[in-house]
């Protein structure tokens, strides 16, 4: 896709002296609420206080992790993934940084990797939905547990979008097997190349930083209709910034500095609800979903190069782990 380039490199020192003024020229900056945001077709976002204070607070530690890392590629070039749990302000916090690099003279594009999965979002559901009730009734099978009224039972909590409820075992013990089989098919589905198109992500960032004058970027919308790609200009740009929710996955290699935002998928769970980005948000399926998601966060987060807090603190991995424990 991204192999008909010309390759485009920068001053070292020139670089290096805009990276050396950055942080002086930028934490004085008003960072306004209609900036330019991520590519993601009708996303929508609203940038607020707590987004560009939390910009404000890695700032400064970005600046220092980019001089190695720019000077280290021989086009002077860098790829920052923000990742965090979907709704933790990734895209809000992704703008605010790119604002502030190219406020500093360091040219900057924000990428969303919400465009890379292998279906359009309805359909993508429907394949997440569907994961996690055939394993469940296979795990049924599997455990010696499928009788017609025990199936009858599983019948009318999927038509009533309840079969995620842990709930039901409570009263249903013979439950487990069902939420215990789809949950484990939904983790080996989620943030996976059964889900998202890795290898194409790997290959845009690492044309990036090969010198790529231009990218082909992928736009995908909420209907068949809304697929498409831009020719997207990259001669002015040295950083390239990712915000996903699997920006730090062990499935990408070529991410120089992820930041992970973390939260809880409760905190998670309201801010969607905040953005109203999709229906049924408080169903006990989305919550094992975001659930999942939090964890192969947590489990990648010792990758991170930085980590900020939900309060807005900078924390090292250590910090984390307590936190997390706690």
């Amino acid at each position: 896709m991204n192999n008909q380039y010309k390759k485009v490199s920068f001053d070292k020192k020139i670089i290096a002296e805009k990276l050396d003024k950055a942080v002086e020229t930028c934490m004085s900056v008003e960072i306004p609420a209609d900036i330019p945001h991520g590519d993601m077709p009708g996303d929508k976002i609203e940038i607020g206080e707590g987004h560009t204070s939390k910009a404000k607070t890695i700032f400064p530690e970005l600046i220092k992790q980019l001089k190695d890392v720019m000077d280290s590629n021989p086009y002077n070039r860098a790829v920052i993934a923000v990742c965090g749990g979907s709704g933790v302000g990734k895209s809000e916090i992704a703008s605010c940084l790119s604002y502030l690099l190219n406020k500093a003279g360091i040219g900057s594009y924000t990428m969303s990797g919400d465009n890379y999965p292998h279906r359009i979002p309805m359909y993508n559901d429907a394949e997440r939905l569907h994961t996690f009730r055939e394993a469940g009734i296979r795990g049924m099978v599997d455990s010696g547990v499928m009788t017609p009224a025990n199936f009858d039972k599983v019948q009318q909590w999927q038509q009533a979008e309840d079969d995620a409820n842990k709930a039901h075992a409570e009263t249903d013990t013979w439950f487990n097997s069902y939420l215990e089989a789809g949950r484990e098919a939904l983790k080996n589905y989620l943030g996976t190349p059964k889900e998202t198109d890795f290898e194409e992500v790997d290959q845009i960032m690492k044309a990036f930083k090969d010198g790529a004058d231009k990218l082909w970027l992928k736009r995908m919308g909420r209907d068949e209709a809304s697929l498409w790609y831009d020719d997207v200009d990259m001669s002015d740009k040295q950083v390239l910034i990712v915000e996903w929710t699997h920006g730090n996955s062990d499935y990408m290699t070529q991410v120089d500095i992820p930041i992970l935002l973390n939260s809880t998928p409760q905190e998670t769970l309201e801010h969607r609800r905040s953005r109203n980005r999709d229906g049924k948000l408080d169903s006990p399926f989305t919550m094992m979903v975001l659930e999942i998601e939090q964890g192969k966060l947590v489990d990648q987060a010792h990758k991170a190069k930085i980590i900020i807090t939900k309060s807005g603190e900078l924390i090292s991995y250590e910090e984390f782990q307590k936190l997390m424990a706690d």
